[in-house]
């Protein structure tokens, strides 16, 4: 049971010395500091006694407060112990589900097992080498405490406790009640040990003979041990009034009366600390070890069993007591207020919060400026974010239609090449070779407008329909539009080309746009060189990699190579964004484009792409 707890409030007990505390704090005597606020005081040496109005109202405090405090102690207790009684009814109902449930579900298990065949042939052939093993197989899965097989003279022939093989049952209960009835029969032993056997039995009938009897005992002693560790005090009786489950081991057996009354006598000081203690308790139902309890019974709708539950007074009075603590210690608060009212120094305290709330004034002024200063800037922010924006706009279109001027600035040249070419031709009578230019000619324009299509779709990655590209054809494509420009510089060009196809998932259009602006890069490279070469090497491994190396005189800056704007050109040569353009294409196929300075001179650039293989194609 729970230790007993017991507190005590005075409602008389002295008022704190605020006087000795104010010496503490100011290092000076109470009246000496007092005396340079009231001139009674340094008159007289003395404080003046209060007021016979503070008196009054001094006393009508007291009074409310010992009412208050009777009154809250009636009504708290009486709320806190119905509360209490129904939380123990509840779980007197609850203890009382679990112990019908636990019987009922017991109950059917002998009339499954009474018509085992396996069980009822080894009744009848006397062989039960499986018997007890098929017990103990079914004993996990019932949840029983154990399964016994009697024969017709009573003996245990299986058992899912083997030491109790051959043991005689002829003279039990639950043997003598099976045999004589076609039912299940319910029995309860005391065992000699101390406590109850509860047990099902029915007969086994084989050709309607009787050859054997099933028991099962029920567990119902672990309800006794989860009740064990709960604070309130449970037994359970049968319908003759005998204990027969109990937290307490030595009340099994007798009637409740005698169990109440097995407790030592009070001594003096327990009855001395009973009397005091109880003050918060009306009419307890019975006092176990001395406590004052409060009786829950109930009825089990088995065999007229009852259960009864005993719970102590112990939390009413903790939360009454705690209650009246904190009223109590109200209405002590309330009455050093009222002192504290008296003392002269509230006007020096307002006098100070006067101060902290001009100075509150003051912050919050200061707050209200930030707040507008604040706003202001986001205003400010705002309209920078939209000229940022338009800026943007601006330089995009900029960036675009100098992309347009110097993608088809190549085609154009071309062009104008091949209509010069074709002018001469007709002159010489040649209008075969004539109709070739101006076979390329439409090429060349199919092409710009192919340059255009992409330039207008620049900003949308990854949307183009992607296909196979033999490499070795993207480069002849792209020399044979590159073709005037190599005869009029008499550039030494070298291939090196593998014999199988190298394969690429990618763009033909794009991809030879990037290898004219490596041509043409690699022309303007070479063009103060008495001797301009240009070497290709197009090589498979686990990328295509093509490499456009020339013999000029080198890159200066690597890192702003790629970057919009930057070339190294002649104003009017270029426009710094081929280079940027071919980077931004190589990367939307999955590739990167570098470049680096040659051992010997000269620039190489480096076009990589993942070859198309059958990885390749299914990831596409």
């Amino acid at each position: 049971m729970a230790t007993k707890t017991v507190r005590a409030f005075s409602l008389t007990s002295p008022r704190p010395s605020f006087g000795r505390d104010l010496e503490k704090q100011t290092g000076a005597p109470i009246l000496e500091r007092m005396s340079a606020i009231d001139p009674i005081a340094r008159r007289t040496g003395r404080f003046a006694p209060l007021s016979w109005r503070m008196r009054v109202a001094m006393g009508v405090l007291l009074i409310v407060a010992v009412i208050t405090v009777l009154i809250t102690n009636a009504l708290l207790t009486d709320r806190f112990t119905e509360t209490t009684r129904n939380r123990a009814e509840l779980r007197l109902a609850l203890y009382s589900g679990n112990l019908v449930s636990e019987l009922r579900r017991n109950a059917i298990v002998p009339q499954l097992l009474a018509r085992d065949p396996s069980l009822i042939g080894a009744l009848n052939s006397a062989e039960y080498s499986q018997s007890s093993q098929r017990l103990i197989s079914y004993v996990d899965e019932i949840g029983a405490a154990s399964l016994m097989l009697l024969d017709r003279d009573g003996r245990t022939v299986a058992a899912t406790d083997r030491n109790r093989l051959g043991e005689a049952h002829r003279q039990a209960a639950y043997f003598v009640d099976a045999v004589r009835t076609n039912t299940t029969v319910f029995t309860t032993i005391e065992r000699e040990a101390g406590g109850f056997s509860f047990s099902y039995s029915r007969r086994v009938e084989s050709q309607n003979q009787t050859v054997g009897v099933i028991v099962v005992e029920v567990d119902l002693a672990k309800f006794e041990r989860a009740w064990a560790g709960i604070s309130d005090a449970v037994m359970v009786t049968d319908s003759t009034g005998r204990i027969i489950l109990a937290t307490e081991p030595r009340w099994r057996g007798l009637t409740p009366e005698d169990a109440l009354n097995q407790q030592p006598a009070d001594t003096a000081i327990e009855r001395a600390i009973q009397a005091t203690a109880d003050w918060t308790v009306q009419e307890p139902d019975a006092y176990l070890r001395g406590e004052a309890v409060m009786r829950i019974d109930g009825r089990i709708p088995f065999r007229g069993w009852t259960l009864t539950t005993f719970t102590t007074y112990a939390s009413v009075r903790e939360k009454v007591n705690a209650a009246l603590a904190l009223e109590i210690m109200g209405f002590a608060l309330l009455a050093a207020l009222a002192f504290y009212a008296l003392s002269r120094r509230t006007a020096l305290r307002m006098a100070l919060f006067a101060r902290e709330s001009a100075d509150l004034r003051a912050l919050n002024d200061r707050l209200r400026r930030e707040i507008s200063e604040r706003e202001r800037v986001q205003k400010n922010l705002a309209v920078a974010e939209q000229s940022l924006a338009q800026s943007s706009k601006l330089a995009a279109l900029g960036e675009m239609s100098a992309a347009v001027s110097h993608e088809l600035n190549q085609p154009l040249a071309a062009m104008k090449t091949y209509l010069a070419g074709a002018r001469l031709l007709i002159r010489r009578n040649r209008p075969e070779e004539a109709t070739s230019a101006f076979h390329r000619i439409d090429d060349l324009i199919e092409r710009m407008g192919a340059i255009t299509q992409q330039l207008k779709s620049y900003a949308r990655k990854g949307q183009d329909q992607l296909s196979d590209v033999d490499m070795a054809d993207a480069l002849a494509s792209a020399l044979s539009m590159m073709e005037p420009q190599l005869k009029s510089r008499r550039v030494k060009i070298t291939r090196l080309l593998p014999d199988d196809p190298v394969r690429v998932l990618g763009d033909r259009m794009r991809i030879e746009q990037v290898l004219v602006n490596l041509l043409r890069n690699a022309l303007d490279a070479t063009k103060s060189v008495s001797d301009p070469q240009v070497e290709i090497i197009l090589a498979a491994g686990e990328t295509a990699t093509l490499s456009v190396r020339d013999n000029g005189h080198g890159i200066e800056d690597l890192d702003s190579l790629f970057e919009p704007f930057y070339t190294t050109k002649q104003p009017g040569d270029g426009v710094g964004l081929g280079l940027a353009i071919s980077s931004g294409i190589v990367n939307d196929l999955g590739g990167r484009l570098t470049a680096r300075n040659g051992e010997n001179g000269g620039a190489v650039f480096e076009m990589q792409l993942p070859v198309l293989n059958e990885t390749t194609k299914a990831a596409e």
